[in-house]
């Protein structure tokens, strides 16, 4: 049996940029994109927080330290600049796989600084 995991996360990122004319995808911070383990070209499932909207499109690489998220082609109509966004991808692992893997969680500020990294969510306290 395989089953489908959460890989990376990168947690209330902040979109800077809305690029409806483009080709398509989301460009993301070269150093964003390494610390999460996200490849270029790799699917990704974007959330935004603003207004629900949940879309699917694939990572490219923007410049490094640039700490640019642009949402690209027509996602742009699902993300403006200044929401925040949780962009994840996925692994498909076989049992043995799961024994020992742990995802990245990537989390920012707001001017998308990285804050801290886990590789569990914590427990909520109810």
């Amino acid at each position: 049996m395989q089953q489908t995991m959460l890989n990376a996360k990168l947690h209330r990122a902040c979109v800077t940029h809305a690029e409806l004319e483009y080709e398509g995808s989301c460009a993301i911070d070269s150093d964003l994109l390494d610390r999460a383990g996200i490849r270029e070209y790799e699917q990704i499932q974007i959330y935004n927080i603003d207004n629900g909207e949940r879309f699917v499109t694939y990572a490219i690489r923007a410049e490094a330290g640039s700490k640019i998220i642009s949402v690209n082609g027509a996602a742009a109509h699902k993300a403006a600049p200044g929401h925040r966004v949780i962009i994840c991808s996925y692994v498909v692992l076989n049992q043995q796989e799961l024994v020992n893997f742990k995802p990245t969680l990537v989390y920012f500020d707001e001017e998308n600084n990285i804050t801290h990294c886990r590789n569990s969510i914590p427990q909520q306290v109810a």
